[in-house]
Formats: structure tokens, sequence, C-alpha cells
């Protein structure tokens, strides 16, 4: 049942909700909470639809605010949808122009259900403080989607300096499965992570949450690469009992592979808005876990990648050389001794091919043809015990090399 009400009032359109709830029982008290969406013209339905499809595990009063043109007189169109228009909840939709789009909690504390928590939704153009927005202040949790801005790794900055407990983002929310299979990875295996690679399309902040997650809880050093999608891709982890990598290419299965464990594959689906707001509602208190993780800061993930190999000999990895030979920049509390590279005990456990690699990159031909020379001269110098010349560090890699 779709109940239009052009030109009136929001008190108006709560006495025609009890109404329907009195002489033609249409609309059911069962109520947990108030979820408020605002929205433009363009999204409106689309948002609507997944908050109904959501009302089936929270069943909830949907008050939808579509802004209007700011011009011309205050005006108030109202409609009201129940029964299986509304999916498990009742929905109202208000559409407000003039002047009344500057004040929109006016319309939506009449319709408020009393004592029950309140949720407000922005699907697009989120105020950069929702905390402060006239309808937030009105809200014990606030949701936004940082993948609707149009610089979303920036909005995430936006987003953290402006943070306030309830806030949360559906960036946030598509993550929840890659959290948890890796968990429950780490679980598997005693080891220690010494690094992570997070690799995902540009410009998805999704990919830039759960790498600055991995980061804030790991206190490894974590790289964001980039890939063609779709979303996120791939996390591998360095761990000191071998690799623990989950790769997802074609966004809906994944394989996990841990060292020493047949791969398995996961169901990664790629979520709707109504399975992520279904979410959402399932937790009202502050999510102490996505505060951390936002604070963290996407200036502090390094850019580059592991160096070849590193993963595949289980070893504690580093960081790709940029185009200047300088090494990328590492964050967490092993920083510095990830970026001067292995320990001595780790160098005499590196594979062949690790070794054959940094002596081609560390030596140019005149150089190699130099200590060739060096090492023919003090081949013919017959053995004196402790007076002979200690190797040189170009004869410890061919040593190794030849191994």
């Amino acid at each position: 049942m779709i109940i239009d009400m052009p030109s009136t009032t929001a008190n108006a359109v709560a006495k025609r909700l009890v109404d329907l709830r009195d002489i033609h029982g249409a609309v059911a008290l069962g109520r947990v909470l108030t979820l408020v969406i605002v929205t433009d013209e363009q999204h409106a339905e689309s948002a609507i639809e997944s908050a109904n499809h959501a009302s089936h595990e929270h069943p909830c009063r949907i008050v939808a605010v579509v802004r209007g043109t700011a011009r011309g007189s205050a005006r108030l169109d109202a409609q009201i949808r129940v029964g299986g228009d509304a999916g498990a909840s009742e929905v109202v939709v208000h559409r407000t122009f003039g002047p009344l789009t500057a004040h929109p909690e006016s319309v939506v504390i009449p319709l408020l259900l009393p004592d029950a928590p309140v949720v407000a939704w922005w699907p697009v153009n989120a105020p950069l403080d929702p905390a402060q927005d006239p309808l937030g202040a009105l809200a014990q949790r606030r949701v936004t989607d940082t993948y609707a801005a149009e610089q979303p790794v920036r909005e995430l900055g936006a987003r953290a300096d402006a943070y306030t407990p309830g806030d949360t983002d559906l960036s946030w929310t598509r993550i929840t499965p890659w959290r948890s299979m890796l968990a429950a990875a780490l679980d598997q295996v005693t080891c220690e992570v010494t690094a992570v690679e997070v690799e995902g399309e540009e410009f998805n902040p999704s990919c830039e949450l759960l790498a600055m997650w991995l980061a804030d809880r790991l206190d490894v050093p974590v790289k964001r690469s980039l890939s063609s999608g779709p979303g996120l891709t791939s996390v591998r982890m360095a761990t000191s009992s071998g690799p623990i990598v989950l790769d997802r290419a074609d966004g809906s299965l994944a394989t996990l592979s841990i060292q020493g464990q047949p791969d398995r594959a996961v169901a990664l689906n790629r979520r709707d808005t109504a399975e992520l707001i279904a979410e959402e509602l399932r937790r009202l208190d502050p999510d102490d876990t996505y505060a951390s993780a936002l604070r963290f800061g996407v200036e502090r993930l390094g850019s580059g990648g592991f160096k070849s190999g590193s993963l595949a000999g289980g070893s504690a990895g580093g960081w790709a050389e940029d185009s200047e030979g300088s090494a990328a920049p590492a964050v967490g509390s092993r920083a510095a001794a990830f970026r001067a590279g292995v320990s001595g005990a780790a160098e005499s456990a590196s594979s062949a091919d690790s070794a054959g690699r940094a002596s081609e990159a560390g030596a140019s031909d005149a150089a190699a043809s130099a200590t060739d020379a060096s090492a023919d001269a003090s081949a013919q110098e017959p053995a004196k015990g402790a007076d002979k010349a200690p190797a040189t560090p170009a004869d410890l890699a061919k040593r190794v090399a030849s191994k």
C-alpha cells in the first residue's frame, strides 16, 4: 500500500500512521529502531530497497529524507509505504523543498519511534562530520560510505579527523569476511608475521582500511599495491613459518594458501548494500576496532611490494626498492630492522636463488670482472692459517650460489 501526501506536514504524516494502525491494522508495532536515510532523488529508491531487505532481519521504521531543490517556497511531499511495498518495515519518504532542505530534523523528529535507537545512513554525499549534522546528532549510529565519495582515500582522512564513537562506514563493513578469514588463518599456525601486502583496485577505501587494520593489529610493515580488481584481490602475509596468501581474482571465490597445508577454496562474494546495512544494524555500540584502524592513517602505509622470492621462501622478507635504489619507507615497531634487511641468521638460511639475484643486482659487469681477477690471484697464494685473507662478500655469494 502506497499513500501519497503532497504539501503536508510531519505531524499529519504521524497521525496518518496511527490511523493506518487503528483502522486498517496495516502497521505493526514490533519495530526495534528507526532508520533515517538521507539521500538525493537519484539514489533514493535503491537505498530504500536495500533498507527494506535489511528490515526482514531488523524490523524498523524507515524515514527517507530526499532533498530537493533549495529554491522556492518550503514544501514537504510525503509518501507512506506499508505492507508488501515496505518489506518488514514501514517506510515514510519525505521530499523536502525550499528552506526546508536545510532543516531535515524538523520533519524527522515527529516520526521517531519512542524509546528506540536511531540509525542515520547517508548512501551518498555524507557530511564531513556526521555527528555534528542535525540528523546525525539524533542517532546512536551514523553510517557513511566513503566508496561513493569523489576522492575515497582522502575521505578516509576526513573521517578519521572527525570520528565520534558511533560512526562507521560501509567500506569497513565490506571487509568483515576478509578480516574473519585472515584471523582464522593465523589461528591455524604458530608463527610471527613479519610483513603484509594488500592488493586491490585503486581508489577503493576498503583496501586501505584492511591494510590499516592489519598494520594496527599486527604492528608490522604493510604495503598497499594496486591491481585491476574487482575490489580487494589478495592479501599476502610473510611469516616465520612460511607465507599465508588469501587470493580472490574473480570477486567471488578465493583461495587460502598456508605453507605445509593444501590450498582451500573459500567463498568471499562481494556483498550488496542490503547485506551491508543488515550487518551494521546488528550492533549499535561504538566500533572501537574500526576507530583504531581508521586513525592509523593512510599516509603510514607503504606503496611498494615484496622483494622477489621473499614470500615464497617464507623468511622475513623486505620491500622492493624504488627506481633510484632507495628502500621504500616502512611502518611499525620492526620498521628499522625490516628496511635494513634480514639478520645474519636469516641470510645463512636464504635460498640460492635469492643470493644469486642479490649478487647480480649488487655488482656491475666491470666490478664482477675485477672481483674474479682478485679471487684468482688469491687462489694462487699458499694458505697461511690465520694470515689467510678473509673472503669477500662477492666470494661468499658465489659459494652460496654454487651450492
